[in-house]
């Protein structure tokens, strides 16, 4: 990958796209991790303004002080850049006690951190109206349509996606091209949904490599009878990834009238 016109070329896609749309700027959720890190650096680029929300709900205190720490890098490198704290993990208690109990708390914890997401997502869209800007989404290629590890109408609720065409280990190729924190490129990248400590890998159970890997060979039309060991598991794992979340890759099903019933 040429890593500079990559990069060039991504910035002017982002400035044509928001100058076309005509709107001001950007709006970034950051995270702590590398892709909120890249895709708010790109946004910062296009000399567009560029703000940049820290969404704390329980958040592992490393995390928010990435997070932190990369506004702060980019602050010093781009006048265009602002950002807001936004602490909802108020927000986020009261919703959960607003709503009725379970007999067994473990069986909505998924529930539980997909509502983070689209918390999230709804500040986003907030700062976004109030002042004009666009939403920018923060998926990469693997994560997006790979296996699909985002929350549908949380992270996956974007005006554009910026850094979804780049395998994750691209991702980390520009952001070390652009200077991003070190602190951020050697963290374990993790989705932060549950305010603990688990990685991306624990839940997946394969490495972004892996999953690239997994990725290239079924677009080469591979089957699991071509694997054996690690790489039978990683290719399993991979592809009942991908069939599961098809509803989040695809568009909206639309169920169509026939002419002859209207």
């Amino acid at each position: 990958m040429n890593v500079p016109k990559v990069t060039e070329h991504i910035v002017k896609w982002l400035k044509n796209y928001a100058e076309n749309a005509k709107v001001k700027g950007f709006v970034v959720g950051v995270s702590g991790g590398i892709d909120s890190a890249l895709t708010s650096t790109l946004c910062a680029k296009t000399g567009l303004p560029t703000l940049c929300l820290e969404m704390p709900i329980h958040q592992a205190e490393s995390q928010v002080s990435r997070a932190l720490n990369h506004v702060d890098w980019l602050k010093s490198n781009f006048d265009n850049v602002s950002m807001k704290q936004v602490n909802l993990t108020p927000v986020f208690d009261s919703l959960v006690n607003s709503l009725p109990p379970v007999e067994n708390e473990e069986e909505r914890f998924m529930a539980l951190a997909n509502t983070r997401a689209r918390l999230r997502m709804t500040s986003l869209y907030y700062f976004a109206g109030l002042q004009g800007l666009l939403v920018a989404g923060t998926g990469n290629k693997v994560e997006d349509f790979g296996v699909g590890f985002f929350t549908k109408y949380g992270d996956g609720g974007v005006d554009l996606s910026p850094i979804a065409d780049l395998m994750k280990s691209e991702v980390y190729e520009i952001a070390k091209h652009l200077g991003v924190n070190k602190d951020i490129i050697v963290a374990p990248p993790t989705d932060g949904l549950w305010g603990d400590d688990r990685t991306d890998e624990d839940q997946i159970g394969a490495s972004y490599d892996e999953l690239e890997w997994a990725m290239r060979m079924q677009d080469a039309g591979k089957l699991d009878t071509d694997f054996k060991g690690r790489e039978l598991e990683v290719y399993k794992i991979y592809t009942r990834l991908n069939r599961i979340n098809q509803h989040k890759m695809v568009p909206i099903p639309v169920c169509k009238i026939p002419n002859n019933l209207k």
